[in-house]
């Protein structure tokens, strides 16, 4: 069976939400990134480099949370990952684009904003790589306005990314932007993205 490693408040709940979305059976094996469980032999054995999510899929392991739900959604034939080279491609584009230009200053901002509960290993792990910085948060919000401005622009006579229907480009995208809400980003000036987002969000699959 296929299991998926990792934690719900982390990237791994993009990996289960594929899984939902595609309704693969799959174990859910808690690993966390601040508690030392991800840095065990027997998850080591799965991603050597201690990060998670991860999978195993009948012995095949595979890291990186954009290629894990892209490699479940190939697999299993599913209409989320178009069979059209070009729009497959579209795909991978919006995937990666995720997270060279959204995720890291979109983390910092939420990291920045969001009340972690002191003492706990969490809160310790992240805080100790994401120290308290007006200047990091003002220069993280500068960085998104450009990319959270081109993605509005582009759901500006859409409802998806790519194509029609709801594909892996938006599951991928719409588990990073949304974020937002922890960071308590304001996206009134993004009203397609907004709208965007809520539809995606508000899916069965996503809810768990």
């Amino acid at each position: 069976m296929l299991k998926v490693f990792g934690t719900k408040a982390s990237r791994a709940s993009r990996a289960l939400w594929m899984c939902r979305e595609l309704g693969v059976p799959f174990e859910h094996v808690e690993v966390h990134f601040a508690d030392g469980s991800a840095q065990q032999p027997e998850f080591l054995a799965v991603n050597p480099n201690g990060k998670i999510p991860a999978i195993d899929d009948d012995g095949f392991s595979l890291w990186e949370s954009m290629a894990i739900n892209i490699y479940l959604a190939k697999k299993h034939g599913s209409a989320l990952l178009p069979s059209d080279l070009q729009q497959e491609m579209l795909v991978l584009q919006w995937s990666f684009w995720a997270m060279t230009e959204v995720e890291k200053p979109l983390l910092t901002v939420m990291l920045q904003r969001v009340e972690l509960p002191e003492g706990t290993p969490a809160a310790k792990y992240l805080r100790s790589r994401n120290p308290k910085s007006p200047e990091a948060e003002q220069q993280a919000l500068e960085a998104l306005e450009k990319p959270l401005s081109i993605l509005d622009q582009h759901l500006s006579n859409r409802d998806y990314l790519v194509g029609n229907d709801f594909t892996v480009a938006d599951l991928n995208v719409a588990s990073v932007v949304s974020w937002a809400s922890a960071a308590k980003l304001d996206l009134a000036t993004k009203p397609n993205l907004q709208q965007w987002l809520k539809r995606c969000i508000s899916r069965p699959a996503m809810r768990g």
